[in-house]
């Protein structure tokens, strides 16, 4: 996800970003994925640091997502298995370390990070995604674990690697735990969303080798090459996981995050104009083959890289991945933490994000953006943010629809009406029927339009209130006194398909009360 180390191997000569710019932006679309990861390994985002009380890992992750809510976001990828353990009550793997300061130590109880931030991230009209790493078993060669660490219990089932344990992709055993450990979360919460980075097999170390030679021999499955063996092990899970998830729970979303090369052009003439570090050869991830099987919904390219950097051009990844979506949604993984950075001169001009987004939006096959990460929008990148706020993303947006899992449009919410209080427009409906496919409303979005303007639920700065929770009131305290408004409600599903509104229904507010 963050590896300095190679962007250092690719440095190269920038060349005028003014090539790439364009003159205004496409208006904001309303339906586009807004995504942030929130990294809890070695506290990178959150918690601040292990050992803070309840309340302060609430406040801290109130405060990110409000952050987040304010520059536009709606979705939150957040990191809930850095290292085989968890920020979520498991029934298989220990509380992580980067909660309480040491590993299997439990929060207070009644307390469940997972829960609580699902909770606070729908209230606002965000989605979460679970972000898990499915390898990685320790960061370090002198990680202390807690006894009930995979990596105690079961040796056998890890290789080490520059010191650091990893599951053994090619042992049938450990992808039946992997799924295992994935579906307690997918049965356990309400996520919307199973999401993996690039880790797979590890980034390669000069003079390390992988020892799985073992492995290979006693589960060749008819594989001859070791890497062919080693890509299909990987293929293999992420074919698993994606039909068991859907199979427990349908409208919850699988995607992948991978490195932002699949394979160079001089590789496989399918291959992108590039010539960086590849995912096929090097991770033994075959990224592309994931999205044209469709054993993805989404895959989320991370393509850290200016415009102007020969290797790996900013425009060329994007423009081949757009070409090789086969029918997936396509959300382009952003680098927020080199903004300002002096390792390339191209990310110290203002523009060279924004621009990222004008390109993205040009492009009708690319559905939004994850931006890494969320403290980057607190630090180098607190202006790019504000642009976010004040202009890219100054009007919500729906996450993108996903026909493939579900496009049974659910049925308006009724009896909408509203009353004129001292404290603003109080609204209020009934949730609506079930649709064809069972579904009543699990979110609502309320429209507000002043006197005289268009009617209607196509444009996003109407939308006054997303939320991915089943309230069927709202009170509107922005109102100008005696000012005339219109209301729209509509419902949405799991999926986010969306109903045909009710109402308008028009309303006068009251007039202010004189001073005494």
């Amino acid at each position: 996800m963050f590896k300095l180390t190679f962007y250092a191997l690719l440095l190269t000569i920038v060349q005028p970003l003014s090539l790439f710019a364009q003159d205004t932006s496409k208006i904001a679309p309303k339906r586009e994925f807004r995504g942030v990861w929130v990294a809890t390994v070695a506290n990178i985002d959150w918690p601040s640091k292990p050992g803070l009380s309840v309340d302060q890992q609430k406040q801290e992750l109130i405060g990110i997502l409000e952050k987040h809510k304010e520059n536009g976001m709606n979705a939150i990828m957040l990191q809930v298995r850095p290292a085989a353990d968890a920020f979520y009550a498991s029934p298989r793997e220990p509380w992580s370390q980067w909660l309480m300061g040491r590993q299997g130590i439990a929060p207070s109880p009644g307390y469940d990070p997972l829960a609580f931030a699902i909770k606070e991230a729908h209230s606002r009209g965000m989605e979460l995604h679970a972000w898990f790493n499915p390898y990685r078993a320790t960061m370090s060669a002198n990680a202390v674990v807690h006894e009930s660490h995979m990596t105690r219990k079961r040796p056998e089932l890890f290789f080490t690697y520059a010191g650091k344990k990893q599951f053994d992709p090619g042992i049938p055993e450990v992808r039946e735990y992997i799924v295992q450990v994935i579906l307690d979360v997918v049965k356990g919460y309400d996520v919307d969303g199973i999401h993996f980075d690039d880790y797979f097999y590890p980034y390669k170390v000069e003079g390390q080798r992988i020892n799985d030679a073992a492995t290979f021999s006693k589960y060749a499955n008819g594989f001859t090459d070791i890497n062919d063996w080693r890509r299909n092990n990987v293929d293999v899970l992420i074919k698993q996981l994606n039909d068991s998830i859907h199979y427990y729970k349908k409208y919850v979303k699988f995607g992948v995050s991978p490195f932002g090369i699949w394979r160079n052009k001089s590789e496989d003439t399918l291959g992108s104009e590039t010539s960086g570090l590849s995912n096929y050869a090097e991770l033994f991830a075959d990224s592309r083959k994931w999205v044209k099987e469709g054993w993805v919904d989404y895959i989320n390219p991370q393509i850290y890289f200016s415009f102007t950097r020969r290797v790996a051009p900013f425009a060329t990844l994007v423009d081949w991945w757009s070409n090789n979506t086969y029918g997936r949604h396509l959300y382009i993984g952003q680098a927020a933490y080199l903004v300002n950075q002096r390792m390339e001169a191209a990310w110290r001009l203002p523009k060279q994000m924004p621009d990222q987004i004008r390109y993205i939006r040009k492009n009708n096959r690319v559905q939004g953006s994850v931006y890494f990460s969320s403290k980057s929008f607190s630090t180098v990148a607190r202006a790019f943010g504000d642009s976010l706020k004040n202009d890219f993303y100054k009007y919500p947006a729906l996450p993108p629809q996903m026909p493939w899992l579900d496009d049974v449009m659910p049925n308006q919410p009724r009896q909408l009406i509203a009353d004129a209080l001292n404290d603003g427009v109080h609204l209020k409906w009934e949730k609506p029927l079930p649709a064809e496919d069972g579904e009543t409303a699990s979110g609502y979005v309320i429209y507000r339009f002043e006197e005289g303007e268009k009617i209607g639920i196509l444009n996003a700065r109407n939308i006054l209130k997303i939320s991915f929770e089943e309230f069927t009131s709202f009170i509107d305290t922005d109102v100008d006194s005696g000012k005339r408004y219109n209301y729209l409600v509509t419902a949405l599903d799991r999926l986010k398909n969306e109903s045909e509104p009710s109402g308008p229904v028009g309303i006068q507010a009251k007039e202010a009360l004189a001073p005494n």
